[in-house]
């Protein structure tokens, strides 16, 4: 099986090269690092030639309506054309819990990939991913000018970019699921707390101030919006054992 991956140098995409390639598969990682830009479309057409898979984990070069609507409608549509060319038997594509309740320019962005996977003729896999514990560090490390953290109260189930990874592979060797997937971590937190608990884990003294308002990346959050469906797929790995583990 030949898989290609966009996005394989972040940090999802190199997990899912290298979970992919332990399980035997050839895979062609696809990056502007490797001469291939899903945006302007150079080299595309030759890193898809004899591709079984595409695995799309490429992501706006910021959070905000006004990077992630240009680049997800390019990416998409390029990695599409490209792809049914080619005749790709299944393109997977990588989301967030919540997507569709997060009222943001970024999260329309993402919803709007979303669908343009789900039009196109080329059997397709969502996969869904909740808040990585990765994620959540970066974020509160993001301003460090302040002496205080604002974090809405919101319930999460965190994940590690490792079981991301995992379930993106899993999905990626199987057969389409025209359908969407959830996967998310195995316990239940506050956002709010969990982010004092990783600054507290890393050393960090300022404190975290719980608002409601605070939002993700410009978008307002519910207690639930963050939460996976009743039936989503939980990844193994415990914040404690991800703390272990870093």
């Amino acid at each position: 099986m030949r898989v290609v991956v966009a996005g394989a140098t972040g940090l999802i995409g190199s997990k899912t090269v290298a979970r992919l390639r332990d399980h035997g598969v050839e895979v062609v990682p696809v990056s502007r690092r490797h001469g291939v830009d899903v945006i302007t479309g150079n080299g595309l057409e030759e890193a898809l030639r004899g591709a079984e898979v595409v695995v799309d984990v490429t992501d706006a070069p910021a959070r905000t309506e006004e990077a992630g609507l240009p680049f997800f409608r390019t990416a998409t549509a390029n990695l599409l054309a490209e792809a049914a060319s080619a005749g790709v038997e299944h393109h997977v594509v990588l989301s967030m819990v919540g997507a569709e309740r997060l009222r943001s320019g970024y999260f329309r962005a993402k919803v709007l990939q979303e669908d343009r996977v789900r039009r196109s003729p080329i059997p397709h896999s969502i996969v869904r991913a909740g808040l990585s514990f990765e994620s959540i560090e970066a974020i509160a490390l993001a301003d460090t000018h302040r002496s205080e953290v604002r974090v809405a109260p919101a319930l999460v189930h965190p994940i590690a970019t490792d079981d991301v990874a995992a379930a993106v592979a899993h999905v990626a060797v199987g057969l389409p699921l025209f359908d969407t997937i959830e996967v998310a971590g195995p316990e239940e937190y506050r956002l709010d707390d969990l982010t004092a608990k990783l600054l507290a884990a890393r050393g960090d003294t300022r404190g975290v101030v719980t608002d409601a308002h605070a939002g993700l990346f410009a978008a307002e959050l519910t207690e639930r919006t963050l939460l996976p469906a009743p039936h989503a797929r939980m990844g193994h790995t415990t914040f404690s054992e991800w703390l272990a583990q870093r």
